[in-house]
């Protein structure tokens, strides 16, 4: 790249995605910055390699601050929760702060940016993988997290239309790996089979990807995207009860066999968010969201992103095994 020593701001680097793109630019050569919240954990910034500042997407000035000097733009902050006691609050922090960040980086100058958006944009289909023609609307979108991407994805696209906001748009689907440190709703199914502590199943489906190759993908939309475009960063098509047992493989444990229908967890889901809102906790194993999507196989295709881009994606089973031997080392499998 002929600006790799330019100065690049990457928001979310507390996190499981930004942390991985930020190592990514860093290792290309890139003078990195990276915007944490005040109150992020920072589990992921013991060995940052490059600058922290302090600030918030959704605050005009802050992002000003952290957007001085700064020619490059990664934004992939989001709020990744799959379930909030108000789930309208998940919408307004990722529309509000994708909004405040894409003003504040046209306000500033910057030449170009990459936009973490999510397959959670895309319409799940019955009929095989999906790719980037299949956009979703709001109200097609089943819970309010994918909602907020569906919104905020699409306010990109209009300023990219109308404002020539010069911005390429990535799609990662379920990224795996080290450095998982909330973890990831799928991060928790890992750390939950590997722990013996998922007996059963729901008959669904998901696109595994190494949080590394995501990353990488990043990097090759930065210096090969077509401004405005969307490209899939997906691995490859798995079965959860594959994936299960694959994991209970690379452990020793024995795969779970029962696979369950979804009528009767409904109930039980119900009953999981209502403990969360009376007891305070966030973090709801099993919800109704979850349930409702495990209808569909989460299979997508990324070969947008290979044509164009030149992206590949190693095999889902090392990513399985990075993401366990990082569990471990973490504390969080036994």
């Amino acid at each position: 790249m002929s600006d790799s020593r330019g100065l690049v701001l990457v928001t979310g680097v507390s996190g499981f995605v930004g942390s991985a793109v930020a190592r990514a630019l860093a290792a290309e050569g890139w003078q990195v910055r990276g915007l944490v919240r005040a109150t992020s954990p920072r589990a992921n910034l013991a060995d940052f390699p490059g600058e922290l500042v302090e600030g918030d997407a959704r605050d005009a000035a802050s992002m000003a601050r952290a957007l001085t000097g700064a020619g490059t733009l990664f934004h992939v902050a989001a709020d990744y929760r799959l379930w909030a006691p108000d789930p309208e609050e998940i919408v307004r922090n990722n529309l509000n702060s994708t909004g405040t960040v894409m003003r504040a980086a046209q306000a500033a100058g910057v030449g170009r940016i990459v936009y973490t958006s999510s397959v959670a944009t895309l319409k799940p289909s019955h009929d095989g993988p999906v790719d980037e023609r299949h956009a979703a609307a709001p109200d097609e979108a089943v819970g309010a997290y994918k909602r907020s991407k569906v919104v905020a994805e699409r306010l990109v696209e209009r300023m990219v239309t109308e404002e020539g906001l010069p911005a390429v748009i990535v799609q990662p689907s379920t990224p795996i790996g080290p450095r998982d440190v909330k973890p990831t709703p799928t991060g928790r199914v890992i750390v939950e089979a590997a722990n013996g502590k998922m007996p059963a199943f729901v008959d669904s489906g998901l696109n595994l990807v190494h949080v590394d190759d995501v990353a990488a993908g990043h990097l090759l939309a930065l210096a090969r995207g077509r401004i405005g475009e969307r490209y899939i960063l997906g691995g490859e098509d798995v079965m959860l009860g594959d994936m299960l047992a694959e994991i209970a493989r690379q452990v020793g444990r024995k795969a779970p066999k029962v696979r369950l229908p979804r009528g009767p967890l409904y109930p039980l889901a119900w009953a999981n968010e209502a403990l969360c809102r009376l007891t305070g906790r966030s973090d709801p194993f099993l919800t109704l969201d979850s349930l409702r999507m495990s209808r569909y196989r989460m299979f997508f295709s990324s070969a947008k992103a290979e044509a164009e881009l030149g992206y590949s994606a190693r095999p889902w089973q090392g990513a399985i095994g990075d993401a366990i031997a990082w569990f471990r080392q973490a504390g969080m499998i036994r």
